[in-house]
């Protein structure tokens, strides 16, 4: 319900700007409220929920701020921009292809926020210690991997060209594997509840999205006739670094 309606004011946002891209910028916050008012329907609060709180806002609130950034005065992401121009009835495909798709995969990508909001206390254990350390790792390969990009793209020498080097030199795609490994971070949290493992759902769900749906394969079109892509392409693992069948 809550979800619903956020997506419902974006896409509102959206139409006045004319601009879907927003919804990017939309995601991590998304997921914000859900911790908000996940703890905030518990009635309780204890150390494990404080600390995944947290981690959803360092996530949630970094993305955003990186995409609203990154895509100031750049107009609407040519992915939005060619559904735009080819999409019949493009008003209601996009309200619930667009918005309340994204919708319905952040209620699913959140399931260790809630599992984890609706269950009962327990000390602080081995799983939450591993959790903290994927999630860690995760977040710096993320950030490191987009600033590193930021930084490439402001030479105006590297006009055009490809990002070849540092996190990008062992994965086509740093940033969204360290997405993957937040989300499995996240999710060892809720596994020292009973039926925490259910909770995998999340970065199952969200590593299949980014590697094969709207991840890289829509990102890695807009470079298949790049003179230097075939080569980067063969030499370089799609997602996990080093590992080129994935």
């Amino acid at each position: 319900m809550v979800i619903g309606l956020y997506m419902t004011i974006i896409f509102i946002l959206a139409l006045i700007r004319k601009d879907n891209s927003i919804v990017d910028i939309a995601w991590g916050v998304g997921f914000i409220i859900i911790a908000v008012y996940s703890i905030i329907q518990s009635g309780e609060i204890d150390l494990r929920k404080m600390i995944v709180s947290l981690l959803v806002l360092l996530w949630g609130l970094r993305l955003s701020f990186h995409i609203m950034v990154r895509n100031s005065g750049k107009g609407e992401d040519f992915r939005y921009k060619a559904w735009r121009d080819t999409w019949k009835l493009f008003f209601l495909r996009s309200f619930f292809q667009i918005f309340m798709l994204q919708g319905l995969f952040m209620l699913i990508i959140s399931t260790p926020i809630w599992f984890i909001s609706f269950s009962s206390g327990g000390p602080i254990g081995m799983w939450d210690s591993i959790g903290l350390f994927i999630f860690g790792f995760g977040f710096m390969f993320e950030v490191i991997g987009d600033y590193q990009l930021t930084e490439f793209r402001k030479d105006p020498l590297n006009k055009g060209k490809i990002m070849t080097t540092g996190l990008w030199s062992i994965t086509r795609h740093p940033n969204y594997f360290g997405e993957a490994l937040v989300w499995l971070g996240i999710s060892f949290y809720a596994l020292s509840f009973p039926n925490g493992w259910y909770t995998l759902i999340s970065p199952l769900i969200i590593t299949l999205l980014l590697r094969f749906v709207s991840g890289v394969p829509m990102l890695e079109k807009k470079y298949q006739n790049h003179p230097d892509w075939q080569e980067y392409k063969a030499n370089t693992a799609a997602f996990v670094p080093f590992v080129k069948f994935l």
